[in-house]
């Protein structure tokens, strides 16, 4: 007997043991439910709050007709002319006279052809005023056309022209040309005669100049003598590097 009272007491003292647990957990699993079910109610709410202002398109055909909506200027409808306005019309042009729409369309066209003046005007390159650059020695002529640049050259666009009774001889490897700090640059030529004959022709050469060399001028010099007299002297200064 006092076996058997003895079990039921340590029965009864685990039970005790598991009680705080089963607890805990019931009071967890408690909050968790409470928890999800806030977090539903809320979100239910602020969804709802979102889209109290949205409302449903209405799609439903118009069966009166006429649209509420006002006429923009590509639904406005053909204007009709007044009959007395045409016949007045046709009856001006029939006698010569001037008719007040053709002025306007006439003062309509005058600033098409004006715009297309200054298109046209716009796509002509402009031409540089600092040149052509001439010096003239004994009826032979030396110019500079213009100056470009390419890649690493500065070329001078030159033309020749002689036109005294004899012909002239040249040996470009005699060509001086200095910038506006004194100093002398090496230069090469192409297209230009050596034989440069009597005639009213010109004849058209390039001189490049290596960029390197330039080294912030601002203006060239050229100097040019016949070979082998030396009798003509071509000389220009101030040719704009830019």
């Amino acid at each position: 007997m006092s076996r058997y009272c003895g079990d039921r007491i340590r029965e009864r003292k685990s039970i005790m043991k598991v009680n705080p647990t089963v607890i805990l957990t019931f009071l967890l699993l408690s909050m968790m439910f409470g928890a999800g079910a806030l977090s539903a109610s809320l979100g239910l709410e602020l969804g709802k709050a979102a889209l109290k202002e949205v409302t449903q398109p209405d799609v439903r055909p118009n069966t009166s007709g006429e649209s509420k909506t006002p006429a923009t200027g590509k639904g406005q409808g053909l204007k009709l002319l007044k009959e007395d306005e045409v016949i007045k019309t046709v009856k001006a042009r029939i006698s010569g006279k001037q008719v007040e729409p053709e002025a306007a369309e006439t003062k309509a066209a005058k600033p098409e052809a004006k715009e297309s003046e200054e298109a046209k005007a716009a796509e002509e390159p402009k031409k540089d005023e600092r040149f052509p650059i001439a010096t003239k020695d004994q009826d032979v002529s030396l110019e500079v056309t213009g100056v470009r640049r390419e890649g690493s050259s500065l070329v001078l666009d030159v033309s020749l022209k002689n036109e005294s009774s004899r012909s002239v001889q040249f040996l470009y490897s005699f060509l001086n040309v200095t910038d506006d700090k004194g100093r002398s640059l090496s230069a090469t030529t192409e297209g230009l005669p050596g034989d440069l004959s009597p005639s009213e022709e010109s004849y058209s050469g390039t001189v490049s100049i290596p960029t390197a060399l330039l080294d912030n001028a601002q203006k060239l010099s050229l100097t040019l003598t016949d070979y082998p007299d030396q009798e003509l002297e071509l000389k220009m200064s101030d040719i704009p590097v830019q």
